[in-house]
């Protein structure tokens, strides 16, 4: 019996974003407390930014109509500070005025402190030339009263909460935190600090994939459960996965996802649900497993990873990312490619698409990790990100490629 053919990921990740239905649910969290959450509402100003004109510099608030000859001498009649407002501004006056503070009314322009020399009597000369409306930020410049400023479905980030705090908002509506269920399986799997390197049994290994899926989940806005290591027996197995399903929206495993006497989540998914097991045009990153397991409070959905930690650390990027931000209702759930300089020998082009571990290097262009292993986790460490090199794709030092940021990636 022939095998089916590879499933491209321009095919795969269509499939598996029709299944990310919105969560329903919303929260308001503080604004200080909301970066990286998606937007469940537009976010529309009251005011206008900034609310009145007002200078934006260290300087004197005058009258252009006073400047039309050189060296003017105006009479310093008040001192406004950001925070407070003057009085009207009259003929052949000026105003001591501090960034931020508002424009007094007659003013139509600031002059820098620089370029103002003060004189007795409280007066000042304007020793350069002034242009109408100079150093003068317009009320609304920044933000029109009724403006949408951020939008339903906008990820939210730094610079996002202070506009949101800008527009006097100090809490925000977001989708719901999707709550994901995260565990291993495979007996040969050890937790750091229960067993030393040095007495390590043979054939036993660090648990390393859920350290970084733990953490890149919680990078998501996702409240995570740590199940641990599940042990390779289908019956906990079934167990796991039904105890855990009600409570959750999704369930992650690595590992397992294979379909040797040894992997029991197929079986086991498929007595509670359903299962979708896709061998992927991907390296590394070829076994993936979706699909969907039925409880008391409606259908969870189930995604298995490879266990090689690189092809479960890439394959979590490439599909389990934009699916965690498709739930949460995010407009962009892609990344951003870029275009960078190879420098290096890539001849050995292979039917899979190709994710290789980069780094930038001091002329600009992109080095390539010695070892592109499934198994060697340094690659990403080392790395700034990938090139996302097309299948039957060559490279020779000096072509263009494809980048993929890792910071980007994972933010």
């Amino acid at each position: 019996m022939s095998r089916p053919p590879l499933l491209t990921l321009d095919e795969a990740l269509p499939q598996l974003l029709a299944h990310a239905q919105v969560l329903s649910e919303t929260q308001t969290v503080s604004t200080f407390d909301a970066d990286g959450r998606v937007l469940s509402q537009d976010v529309v100003s009251a005011l206008q930014v900034p609310p009145q004109d007002n200078s934006s510099m260290d300087g004197y608030a005058l009258r252009f109509a006073d400047c039309a000859k050189a060296d003017a001498v105006l009479k310093v009649t008040q001192r406004i500070p950001a925070g407070s407002h003057g009085t009207t501004l009259h003929a052949g006056e000026a105003a001591r005025i501090f960034t931020g503070a508002p424009i007094p009314e007659g003013a139509d322009a600031v002059v820098m402190q620089e370029d103002c020399e003060p004189l007795d009597d409280n007066q000042m000369r304007v020793k350069s030339a002034v242009a109408l409306g100079q150093w003068i930020r317009r009320s609304g410049e920044d933000v029109m009263r009724g403006a949408k400023v951020l939008q339903k479905g906008d990820r939210l980030t730094p610079a996002s909460l202070g506009m949101a705090a800008s527009v006097g908002l100090a809490q925000l509506q977001v989708t719901r935190a999707p709550r994901v269920a995260l565990f291993s399986t495979g007996d040969e799997l050890v937790m750091p600090g229960d067993i030393a390197p040095d007495k390590m049994p043979v054939g036993s290994i660090y648990n390393s994939n859920r350290f970084f899926l733990r953490a890149m989940l919680q990078r998501l806005g996702c409240e995570v459960t740590d199940l641990g290591v599940v042990p390779d027996q289908r019956e906990a197995t079934v167990a796991a996965l039904q105890s855990t399903a009600k409570q959750h929206d999704l369930i992650l495993t690595s590992g397992g996802v294979s379909v040797g006497e040894e992997d029991h989540i197929k079986p086991a998914v498929e007595r509670l649900g359903s299962l979708n097991l896709w061998q992927l045009a991907i390296k590394p990153g070829k076994p993936f497993a979706y699909g969907s397991i039925h409880s008391e409070g409606g259908p969870c959905h189930f995604m298995g990873l490879p266990g090689n930690p690189v092809s479960s650390f890439i394959t979590f990027l490439l599909l389990v990312r934009p699916f965690l931000l498709a739930l949460q209702g995010a407009r962009h759930t892609d990344i951003q490619r870029s275009t960078r300089i190879a420098h290096f020998d890539w001849p050995r082009a292979d039917k899979r698409r190709e994710f290789l571990r980069v780094k930038h290097n001091a002329q600009g262009g992109l080095d390539l990790f010695a070892n592109q292993s499934s198994g060697v986790l340094t690659s990403a460490v080392w790395g700034d990100g990938v090139v996302d090199n097309p299948a039957g794709q060559s490279i020779k030092p000096g072509d263009t490629v494809q980048f993929i940021s890792f910071a980007e990636w994972m933010a």
